[in-house]
């Protein structure tokens, strides 16, 4: 039994939901001969790995859905052992490089190495190059992004790159330049509500609108998101009712309520007991950059305008620091010490106005 959210992802350009002019553009690129190096980026849950399954799908035909789990081994320049998982077929490879940390270097370069000297299989697909996609580029170092704009030069001839992010900031402008980048925006409220209107009606079941529109606010117009909140609202209740209660997931409430008690107490004892709930929270695999975001928007709901921009100034600093290093812990425990100690004035200075 699998669940909704890979149950209805579309397999074709054609039966996309969504962003239907782009889905076109995207077959139009395919049937033009010519396949340049891809850069798409956009929110999370927008549908950019749809999208680029379905754009392998044209170009290889069904065979790219026959995916299979390889743990390739590397040896890094200083001895250090290497493992990183792929998912491949005889047509591409999907791997992210940021799983290895600092050394994500060399596991673009022997990827792609490997990937170029193979021979592609002949059928009647025949393309003249494989694809290789590499996911949450905006996490790899700078090293790591200079080796791959020379790599993606030297291998064209037999590989093809699309390259997967969230945002394009933090990639380099010689990557940006010789990519063809394609921006995947977030669905609005409707298109959403009418993905998961459709998904119950495939179901058999009837989901009113406003629990739909709940559903999809509520999922900051994440569409897997709102798919696993919805099917999280069908196994708590059906019937579905318009007023029923959607589950937030236990990582949101745990790291609101962190957030509660960073403001309710500002000492050593209380930053104590924080360090081991964002331990907790890594350790759960939430990504760095998700807790410090979801720390600052609970965090700043209990600041004055003036304090507001001073705490977002310093998160933005300590965010930048988070992709810099390999500690997490270390940067977010440092934002919580001084949010407590630029709090603390704050309150000690409104306490003296007051009097």
């Amino acid at each position: 039994m699998s669940l909704w959210v890979d149950k209805y992802r579309p397999t074709q350009l054609g039966k996309l939901d969504y962003h239907k002019g782009q889905a076109e553009h995207l077959k139009k690129l395919v049937n033009g001969g010519d396949f340049p190096h891809l850069l798409i980026y956009g929110p999370s849950g927008a549908g950019k790995k749809t999208r680029i399954m379905c754009l392998l799908r044209e170009l290889y035909g069904a065979g790219v859905e026959k995916l299979r789990i390889e743990h390739q081994n590397f040896t890094a320049p200083s001895g250090k052992k290497l493992e990183i998982t792929t998912i491949a077929s005889n047509y591409h490879i999907e791997v992210n490089p940021s799983d290895v940390g600092n050394q994500d270097r060399v596991v673009i370069q022997e990827v792609l190495k490997t990937v170029a000297q193979s021979q592609q299989l002949e059928t009647s697909q025949q393309r003249d190059f494989k694809v290789v996609i590499l996911t949450e580029v905006d996490r790899l170092t700078k090293d790591a992004q200079h080796a791959l704009r020379r790599t993606m030069e030297k291998y064209m001839a037999t590989c093809r790159l699309i390259l997967c992010c969230n945002s394009t900031s933090k990639v380099i402008p010689a990557i940006r330049s010789r990519c063809l980048a394609v921006r995947v925006p977030a669905p609005s409220v409707d298109e959403m509500c009418s993905v998961l209107t459709n998904v119950c009606k495939k179901e058999g079941l009837t989901l009113p609108s406003q629990l739909a529109k709940r559903i999809a606010e509520k999922s900051g117009r994440n569409l897997r998101r709102a798919l696993l909140m919805c099917e999280a609202c069908r196994v708590q209740q059906y019937p579905f009712s318009e007023d029923q209660e959607v589950t937030e997931a236990d990582w949101e409430l745990y790291l609101r309520e962190t957030a509660n008690m960073i403001v309710q107490e500002q000492s050593p004892k209380r930053l104590f007991e924080v360090r081991g709930r964002l331990y907790e929270l890594l350790s759960h695999c939430i990504p760095s950059d998700i807790i410090i975001k979801g720390l600052l928007t609970e965090l700043i709901s209990n600041c004055d305008g003036q304090l507001k921009a001073e705490v977002t100034q310093m998160a933005a600093q300590y965010e930048h620091k988070l992709q810099q290093g390999q500690k997490a812990i270390y940067h977010l425990e440092a934002f919580v010490a001084k949010f407590m100690s630029i709090y603390m004035r704050f309150m000690e200075e409104t306490l003296m106005d007051a009097f």
